[in-house]
């Protein structure tokens, strides 16, 4: 008897206006336009302008894995010769 393996349903992507991930992130909308966007926040990663306009939509579950990724990479954490780490 075989089983069928249902599909795995599309993750759902949330897009933000500038106010809205200035709100979760606690950034002023000015610091993301002008220090994140283009440099740290990259269109088609983070970002997206629909159907060629100027709006921007940021896309929250990228840049929401992307905080904690480079949180755990540069945490402070020092390598130790044996194993394991020293917090800094």
């Amino acid at each position: 008897m075989s089983k069928t393996i249902p599909a795995a349903l599309p993750t759902p992507i949330t897009y933000l206006t500038t106010q809205e991930l200035a709100e979760r992130i606690k950034y002023d909308v000015r610091t993301i336009r002008d220090r994140l966007k283009d440099s740290v926040l990259l269109e088609g990663r983070h970002y997206i302008r629909p159907f060629g306009g100027r709006k921007t939509l940021y896309i929250w579950e990228t840049i929401e894995q992307d905080m904690a990724r480079y949180s755990r990479e540069f945490s402070g954490d020092i390598p130790l010769v044996g194993g394991g780490a020293t917090h800094g």
